[in-house]
Order: C-alpha cells, then structure tokens, then sequence
C-alpha cells in the first residue's frame, strides 16, 4: 500500500474513533482529555469519573505575556481550532490503551498502614483517567492556591520549600532549630504543603558536621514530632526527593537509594520522586548550567561504557515499580530538556504505564529558557501534561537586589572590598566557592539585565525580590516556585509575596518583556571567556 494512502487510512481511523468517543464520554470533552488522557473503548469511564466533566480551559492573556497565564479562563471551547486539535490527538491515541493517570482513591491514605500506590495505576482495567490539567488551581489554603502537578491527583502548593543548605557547611546554612520553625510557620500556619529536597542534600557537606542525606534526616525529625509521618497528618504535606543522577540512575540503584530516602524521611512513601539529572548525556546534566550539545561527551567512556546509560524503558519501568510498590506517587525529572520529557512521556504511554508527572528546572527572570525552548511546550496540560517545579527564582541571590549598590566579592574592583566582603559575606555571590559555580547569573549582561528588573520593580512600588517571585509565579509553565531561605524575614516575606497582592499588570509585564528581549538568555552570554575550559565560572563546562 503507498504511504500516502495507509497515512490516510491511520487519519481516517483516528478522525472515526475521536467522533466514537466523543459521544461516548461526554457531549464537550476538552482537547486535553483527547490528547492525553483518552481510555481503550474496553476500560471507558462514565462521564463523571472525567476530571471535571466539561468545565475546562486552559489559561491565556490576550496581551503579549506570552507565558503569563489567567486563572479564572475556564470555560468550554468549540472552536475549529479546537475540533482540529481533538481530531490530531485522536490521532496520537489509536492502537492502545491510552488513559494513564497517577492519582490516588480517596480514602487510600487511612490510619490502615502504609499508602499502597499500586492502587493508583491500572486499577481499572486499560489505565486510569487523569485527574485534570497540570496548573489547575485545585484550593487555596491560608490565601496559598494550591496547584495540580501533572495529571496526577497530587496538589502542591505555588510556593515550596527549597532544603539544599538546610543544616549544611554553608557559613549562614540555617540549623536544625531554624529548619524546624521555618516548616512551622510555612505548612502549619501559612498553606505550604511542599517541601523539595534530595538525597544529596545537604550542599555543602564535609561528612563530619554535616553528610549527605542529613536534609532528609532533619525534615523526617520534624515530621514525626509534628505527627505529620503517618495517616491523615501525611497528607498534609507533600514531600519531593531526588535520586543522584547520570550513571547512577540504575533500576537497582533506584529502589536501593529511594528505600534510603524513605528511612531517612521516615514515612512509608514520597510523593513525587525525582532524577536530579538525566540518566544520559545531556548538556542540562551539569545542574542546568550547560547549554550546547556534545557530541564527543554523548559518545564518551563515562556514558557509553558498561552498555550505556539507562534507557527510558528501564526507567520508566522502574519508576512505575516504586509506584505499585506504594513507595512513592509520582516521579519526576530534573535538570532536564523537551527531548528527556517526552523521551520519559510517551515511552510510558507506550509502556501503558506511569509516565513522569513534573520537571524541575532553573527559572527567572534572568532565565527563561524553559519558556523558549521546548520544555513549556512539551509540559504543556495540551501535550504532555507534566508539571514545572522552578527553582532559582532569585538567582543564587542575585535578583534580590543586595549587589547592585555594592558588587559581589569577585566582582568589586577594590581590593579592600573584597576582603571584607569575603570575610563578611551577604550572601553567597560573596563566598569564593559559590560565586564561581554560580558564576552565569553574575554575568555582565546578567547583571545588566537585572539593573533594568530593578527599575522596573521600583516604578511599581516593590522590591526586585518581590518582582522576581511575583513574575515567577504567573507564568503559565510554573506549576511552584522553590525558594530557600536562611531567615524567617526571608520566609515571610515570600509567604506574602505568594498570598497577598494583585497580580503584576500588563504594563509591568510588558516592560519586563521589553528588558527580556534586549537578550534572552544572559546568564549564558559572557565576555570573560579565556582559552580553555578552566576558571569560565561553569559556563560551558564539559560534562565528565
């Protein structure tokens, strides 16, 4: 049969099953139902099993805020481009059993025991349906929204605690004492639920005063006194942790170093477990800090011996393992591009199995090329429907607005101020260590860039702190925004940022767009570039 033909046969079949189910489920399902989320004819939901029936529309501006999204644009749609859309993603759905969620049954987290997450997924025969689109404002806590993450059923509050420093080395990491009021006043008494950490954490640690794993350590003591590790009081917060990534990333390391998070945690499950970095070559492996590709570091020893890094099967397999096993809800990426997401999506829809529910990445105002370079696009609730975790919102700090008057450390010309700045530091732009690996968002035209965020801020009667994270929080791809702190100041001054206030106005957001424009990505342009790889402050670093 030519190709032309079979083609036309395939769109035909697809275009017959979109008009079946259609009728069949309910007289308005969204394009993002289709697309997704659409059920083998043999495992079919009733129409009020549908994650809200036929009330759903995506977000949008008419203004040119490209990524800032309205949350009160929820209504049907019927347009041609629509039906064009339902028709296309029926497409995608032929030939399977296509409806892949990763929520839980109500009622699953009684005082019975530990969460048994193999309820979650395939429990009704061909796949479950997801729970809605990624972003949905679900409730809202102590004036805190509460987001859905991905399709699943896990609802995550916009701001969430960042834990990397939590009792590190770091000279003002905040201790055990101030870790605990930190999560007294965010989940008990201000609507956060989210608290994201890592095996690795904390960052820095020297294994004497401080050894890797010891952030997990701290957040599980401060569960358990708060009765928050067991039953209904588990509910209440949602804990995101990360395995170790590149080679690593083994199925067996895997159960191995998630069961080691769980006892260090001390709870039966996490909820949303995370690769820190790919389990493959990616120039995204290096935390995010890498931009081009490699060619020669894809086919290096570190990557391609031993029969090459872990496959997307392998991993998707082993993360829907640690779901039926009630070890974990959902899993997620890290440090990851648009070709890791859907590489991880739709392996698993092909698996019939749990596909990643979130990614996480470095996002700001001095960063936004989640936006522009795929990664919206695939998480999009249209497409792969995966939530975004950012983190960085401030840029290590720099877009709190502390060196404008005064440079950090290695960037004063005075000598004198360097000392004294290196003996006193702010914050870390001013410790040698952390202002070199974190050396792209001190860029000159970082940091130019940010002069102009500044002036902006000031025209609308904020701080750059407070436009930074306002900005962060309306933009469609966010799902949350990770923040750390070393003060309670700092702490509830993003509380309010994220539960008080109107939002940012065309007007400011298209100014900011204006700076933007000037260059898209700054943190990766620099004029401080020698001959070789050595002291480039990461930029461009190969990925060993």
């Amino acid at each position: 049969m030519p190709r032309a033909l079979a083609w036309g046969n395939v769109v035909a079949c697809a275009l017959q099953h979109a008009t079946t189910t259609t009728t069949t489920t309910t007289t308005t399902t969204t394009a993002f139902q289709h697309r997704r989320h659409l059920v083998a004819p043999s495992a079919r939901r009733t129409p009020s099993s549908s994650p809200r029936g036929a009330s759903m529309k995506f977000g949008h501006s008419d203004r040119n805020n490209g990524g800032a999204r309205d949350d009160d644009d929820f209504s049907s749609s019927s347009s041609s481009s629509s039906r064009r859309r339902r028709s296309l993603a029926a497409m995608f759905a032929v030939g399977g059993g296509g409806g892949f969620g990763f929520g839980f049954p109500s009622g699953l987290f009684g005082d019975g025991g530990a969460a048994n997450a193999a309820a979650a997924v395939g429990g009704g025969g061909g796949g479950v349906v997801s729970r809605g689109p990624t972003n949905e404002v679900v409730k809202s806590v102590e004036g805190m929204r509460h987001r859905r993450m991905g399709g699943s059923d896990i609802v995550v509050s916009e701001l969430g605690l960042g834990t990397q420093r939590w009792v590190s080395t770091d000279f003002n990491a905040p201790n055990k004492e101030q870790v605990f009021e930190f999560m007294d006043k965010a989940v008990l008494e201000s609507g956060v639920n989210l608290i994201d950490t890592a095996e690795q954490y904390p960052i820095p640690s020297d294994g004497k005063v401080a050894t890797e794993g010891d952030s997990e350590l701290v957040i599980g003591e401060w569960m358990k006194s708060r009765k928050l590790d067991r039953g209904e009081g588990r509910r209440k917060v949602v804990i995101a942790t990360k395995i170790t990534g590149g080679r690593n990333v083994t199925p067996k390391n895997i159960i191995r170093d998630c069961d080691g998070s769980l006892k260090r945690l001390g709870v039966d499950y996490v909820d949303v477990y995370q690769l820190h970095w790919p389990a493959r070559y990616s120039p995204q492996s290096n935390w995010g800090q890498s931009l081009a590709y490699s060619m020669e570091s894809e086919k290096s020893p570190y990557w391609r011996g031993q029969g090459g890094p872990t496959s997307f099967e392998e991993l998707c397999v082993a993360m829907h393992g640690l779901i039926e096993a009630g070890k974990i809800r959902g899993w997620g990426l890290c440090n990851d591009n648009a070709y890791g997401l859907t590489g991880c999506t739709r392996t698993a829809m092909s698996l019939g199995i749990t596909p990643p529910c979130s990614i996480q990445g470095d996002f700001s105002l001095i960063d936004r090329k989640s936006e522009e370079n795929g990664v919206a696009e695939a998480a999009s609730p249209y497409n792969e429907n995966v939530g975004f975790m950012a983190y960085n919102a401030l840029a290590g700090g720099m877009l709190t607005g502390k060196y404008l008057e005064r440079p950090a450390a290695l960037d004063n010309v005075e000598r004198d101020a360097v000392i004294e700045a290196m003996k006193n530091p702010r914050g870390r732009m001013d410790e040698f260590g952390w202002s070199r690996t974190l050396y792209r968002y001190r860029t000159e035209a970082a940091q130019a860039a940010m002069k102009e965020y500044a002036d902006i801020a000031k025209g609308a009667g904020m701080s750059l702190t407070e436009l930074s994270l306002r900005w962060c929080r309306q933009r469609s791809l966010v799902t949350t925004t990770l923040v750390g702190h070393t003060s309670m100041g700092q702490l509830q001054q993003s509380i309010d940022y994220f539960t008080r206030g109107k939002a940012l106005g065309d007007d400011v957001m298209w100014e900011i767009d204006r700076v933007h424009m000037k260059n898209r990505l700054p943190i990766f342009s620099s004029s401080r570039v020698g001959k070789d790889w050595d002291g480039e402050g990461e930029i461009g670093e190969r990925i060993p």
